[in-house]
């Protein structure tokens, strides 16, 4: 009788997880819920605990899937690299942008190398960060390059001892919006003096 009752359960537990089989077969992370069934077996009831799964995959929704997307595509202004100062010759007078094309500004209220351009200030004005001595371009006085040591360790660009940077409000190589703002950012000049005209 006994062997009946043990068959009889082992067979209706083949069926359950037979029927849960493709529950199982899909890639999603499960999260387990215990259910108990009641069998009856020729007279006798058998108490056995099944084990469902239930998906805790959920499908991302466009505002993730577009912030997802955003994250791939941040600036690369403000984060340390090689630099190459060149001279963009396209309008008048001439003035210092990157390798990109990005025009570079100095802040009146720097000292000569020593940064004033700290936390807010360095979001709307991301200093030029550098992992070495720039490289000077054509135009550009090799002499007048240089760097300095931030107050957080990071170093910064210089040209003629100011401290280099750009302008959040620059959108594409070339912007120049920066020019001017608040009578105290400037483009600078391939001699290395503000141009405040």
């Amino acid at each position: 009788m006994k062997s009946k009752v043990l068959i009889t359960v082992l067979l209706a537990v083949s069926l359950l997880l037979t029927a849960c089989g493709g529950a199982e077969e899909q890639d999603e992370t499960p999260t387990q819920d215990m259910t108990t069934l009641e069998v009856p077996v020729t007279g006798l009831t058998a108490t056995i605990e099944v084990t469902a799964t239930e998906s805790l995959t959920e499908t991302p929704t466009a505002e993730a899937t577009a912030t997802e997307s955003a994250s791939t595509q941040v600036s690369t202004v403000g984060t340390a690299t090689e630099l190459t100062v060149m001279v963009n010759n396209e309008g008048t007078p001439a003035f210092l942008v990157d390798g990109q094309g990005r025009a570079l500004y100095i802040f009146t209220k720097d000292t000569p190398n020593t940064s004033a351009c700290m936390d807010d200030c360095a979001v709307d004005w991301p200093p030029v960060l550098v992992t070495g001595t720039p490289t000077a371009g054509e135009g550009v006085d090799s002499a007048l390059l240089g760097t300095l040591t931030r107050a957080d360790g990071q170093m910064q660009a210089t040209y003629n001892r100011w401290p280099l940077y750009y302008s959040d409000d620059d959108v594409t190589p070339g912007d120049t919006n920066g020019q001017g703002v608040d009578g105290e950012w400037f483009l600078i000049s391939p001699t290395g003096e503000p141009i405040q005209v």
